[in-house]
């Protein structure tokens, strides 16, 4: 396993997702609204276990020995579109499923939604399967996938402040280096 692969995963399982809703009919709602739900709860769910597992093991790399310049900027740019995302999502519940109002609102999910996605997949991804081995990759993936199976049923979407979240997450990564963690899994915390 390959914590890169697992989310290239999650993306094709969300675009397939939103191709099922612009293929089904308005007039199906019962449809659309379980289809929709999976899929909201798909896309909070995943950007949690970025936030958990990905993204602070990419912002390792901006203070490891070969530092990646690149991380911080990146790091930013997807916790501002996952914020993006999840303001998208609880934008739909405004209309009326299957409405013009609603499919308007699902589409404005699927764009943010893919221009962060498209952008993670030349950038972060790309990045992080260049500097860091097959080894550690996976054993993110077993953590990513764990957090994911145990969070099934999705989780509670929060709002991150950008440079907040790179702060706290470079200072806790700081710590664990200081203290001679090897910060993966359980033993992170």
């Amino acid at each position: 396993m390959d914590i890169t692969q697992l989310i290239l995963d999650d993306h094709h399982e969300q675009r397939r997702l939103f191709a099922m809703l612009e293929q089904i009919d308005s007039s199906d709602t019962d449809a659309l609204a379980d289809i929709w739900g999976r899929l909201s709860v798909f896309l909070e769910l995943h950007a949690a276990a970025e936030e958990e597992i990905f993204y602070p093991e990419l912002l390792a790399l901006a203070i490891s020995s070969r530092p990646l310049a690149s991380a911080e900027p990146e790091t930013i740019d997807a916790i501002g579109d996952h914020n993006e995302i999840r303001d998208t999502i609880a934008a739909v519940a405004g209309h009326p499923v299957g409405s013009q109002g609603w499919r308007d609102a699902v589409a404005a999910v699927n764009v943010a939604n893919g221009d962060h996605m498209a952008e993670e997949e030349r950038e972060g991804l790309a990045d992080f399967r260049r500097q860091v081995g097959l080894q550690k990759r996976h054993e993110l993936a077993v953590t990513f996938a764990a957090f994911e199976a145990r969070n099934f049923a999705g989780v509670r979407p929060v709002d991150k402040d950008p440079q907040i979240y790179v702060l706290q997450t470079e200072a806790a990564e700081r710590a664990l280096h200081e203290s001679g963690s090897l910060g993966i899994g359980g033993l992170k915390r």
